[in-house]
């Protein structure tokens, strides 16, 4: 999705973007002009900074195209089409049932995101995480794929999915990580439990580190000739053969 497309979801001039970032607005990025300054920007840059938002520096004639007859002021927050919350938000609102999550490493493709946050409304996912960089970001090309369930869906942003994995770990999550070189099916491994799935990205798959950390990996069957699933298909096998698994072992999972 172009910038153009989010139109809505804009903020444009120093002193909005500014008062936005204090209040803690959820940003997924800051457009900033090239050769810009000044004692403002440079507040805007810190407070980018220690919140962990990627800033992209462009020319000056891309943001008077963003945002037509606004002032910019060289500077452009690129607002969430919704608040993200953090990871123990999500642990807190799986209790009492185990809690099942969901963990995007570098999924780029907002339209994947869209159809992976639908899959988690769909099968009582409690939260989906992303990564604050190389991750498609909650925009609203990501809201429109989801059919609405952006909605509904706990999104947290993390800077790091190995250091979460360890965090989840240390809660008693079991992390299992799709992947095609893995030795078990998907089917044939518990899935019951307190649990958190972790896709790839779409062209490169788990990253090195992450796929280390997971506490085991799997793979789905392919008998065609392509390499592997689109990444919103792997995710909602997953998260069905989870659902399908807690069936069998607590009986009827509660539609929500």
């Amino acid at each position: 999705m172009t910038e153009k497309a989010a139109c809505e979801n804009i903020i444009t001039g120093r002193h909005p973007v500014k008062e936005a970032l204090v209040a803690n607005r959820s940003i997924n990025k800051l457009l900033v002009a090239k050769g810009a300054g000044g004692g403002t920007l440079q507040e805007i840059l810190n407070l980018a900074r220690e919140r962990g938002i990627p800033v992209q520096y462009v020319d000056r004639s891309h943001l008077n195209g963003l945002v037509k007859d606004a002032p910019h002021q060289g500077v452009v927050a690129m607002a969430a089409a919704k608040e993200y919350v953090s990871v123990d938000d999500i642990l807190a609102a799986a209790f009492p049932e185990d809690p099942f999550i969901i963990l995007l490493n570098e999924i780029t493709d907002p339209h994947n995101l869209g159809a992976i946050l639908r899959t988690a409304d769909a099968a009582g996912v409690h939260g989906v995480v992303v990564t604050r960089h190389r991750s498609a970001a909650l925009t609203p090309a990501v809201a429109k794929a989801s059919c609405g369930a952006v909605e509904y869906v706990r999104v947290a942003r993390v800077p790091n999915l190995a250091r979460t994995i360890t965090y989840l770990q240390e809660r008693g999550l079991w992390v299992v990580g799709a992947c095609g070189t893995a030795r078990d099916m998907y089917w044939d491994v518990r899935l019951d439990g307190p649990i958190a799935l972790v896709i790839g990205g779409e062209d490169k798959g788990l990253g090195r580190l992450v796929r280390e950390k997971c506490d085991q990996l799997v793979r789905l069957p392919m008998a065609g000739r392509v390499g592997s699933l689109n990444a919103s298909v792997a995710a909602a096998l997953l998260a069905y053969e989870v659902v399908r698994q807690r069936r069998l072992v607590h009986g009827r999972v509660p539609d929500r």
